[in-house]
């Protein structure tokens, strides 16, 4: 007999997967080709475990997907600047780490991805409503019920769960299952290595 239980972890994250609205998905894939061809810029940010995952999957834009490509994907995590980030929230409040950081950058033709399990993070929703005072594109991915930026954003992927662990695993999941279709739409890579460029730690 096992000494742990992670059967249930696992059929609620499987069962959860299998309820995702993947046209939405399809939705955002096509957002996201769209922002690339119009030479937008995208920021992803979050906190905590959100955090990271923006971080990874900013990653993923700029050399998994991008590396190869005459017109790449112009990416980056606004989660990633640690003196920054407490400089302002030293100075400033937690609340503005990410939108002091649009006020530099955005522009009306770049896309800002918001990523919290609870869609309530205060820090990601000033961020949000500064950007469609921009008129830049939105988009959140949320769990729970999806608070206050399901209902925001112009694009909202929800994982419908009140667990914020199979919520930040699905997150990321999701950005791999787009990295692999976008890499063979694009580059018609095998994706079992990620790039082509990734073949040489399989040899």
């Amino acid at each position: 007999m096992n000494k742990y239980n992670f059967t249930d972890y696992f059929q609620k994250l499987k069962d959860t997967v299998d309820s995702l609205d993947t046209d939405i998905i399809e939705n955002f894939v096509d957002r996201l080709l769209d922002c690339r061809e119009r030479d937008g810029f995208i920021y992803f940010f979050g906190n905590g475990g959100s955090a990271a995952n923006a971080s990874h999957i900013a990653g993923d834009f700029i050399k998994g997907i991008s590396y190869g490509l005459e017109k790449p994907f112009r990416a980056m995590s606004l989660c990633d600047n640690v003196s920054g980030l407490t400089a302002i929230s030293n100075d400033l409040g937690y609340d503005e780490i990410f939108l002091e950081q649009l006020r530099l950058y955005l522009k009306p033709n770049d896309m800002v991805i918001g990523i919290s399990g609870s869609g309530n993070s205060e820090n990601v929703l000033k961020a949000m409503n500064y950007a469609k005072s921009l008129s830049a594109e939105t988009i959140g991915l949320v769990g729970y019920k999806g608070g206050k930026l399901k209902e925001l954003v112009d694009l909202c992927i929800h994982v419908p769960i009140n667990d914020m662990e199979i919520t930040e695993d699905i997150h990321v999941s999701i950005f791999h299952a787009i990295k692999q279709e976008i890499i063979k739409k694009l580059k018609g890579d095998d994706v079992s290595y990620g790039t082509t460029y990734d073949k040489r730690v399989m040899q």
